[in-house]
């Protein structure tokens, strides 16, 4: 197949999918670190998005590393719930899921490695997420 076909047989399959919401969620630049936890929870505290403006901007930007000018990944809501999971300066490393699926963070890890799935995952600031025990 000749290279002008492969790019827009590439474009193709790339517009269909994003059309029908399946895109990849983007992966950190900074990764989530879980650490080995023993028998602990790998991300031990739980949050929940809270206080920002309805009339604002009205939501949290996830962004791929613990600083204001990273590449923003994912927008939370209010209400939506995170796994807090590492803390850098202001910056929550946070796992979660726009559908409530198991993260695979709520049981003991026994090695300490990047977070890669099956949720979702990033870096939000700590001001708009209250901490809650789950």
């Amino acid at each position: 197949m000749k290279l002008s076909n492969c790019i827009v047989l590439s474009l193709i399959v790339l517009t269909s999918t994003a059309a029908l919401g399946q895109e990849r969620p983007m992966r950190p630049e900074a990764p989530i670190l879980i650490k080995a936890s023993g028998e602990m929870d790998a991300c031990g505290a739980n949050g929940i998005v809270k206080g920002l403006d309805p009339h604002g901007d009205g939501f949290l930007a996830v962004k791929s590393a613990p600083h204001i000018r990273s590449l923003r990944i994912d927008k939370l809501y209010n209400g939506e719930t995170v796994y807090l999971c590492n803390q850098q300066g202001d910056w929550y490393g946070i796992v979660y899921s726009k559908d409530r699926r198991d993260c695979n963070v709520s049981t003991p890890w026994q090695k300490t490695l990047p977070y890669t799935g099956p949720c979702r995952s990033g870096w939000a600031h700590k001001r708009w997420i209250e901490l809650y025990a789950g």
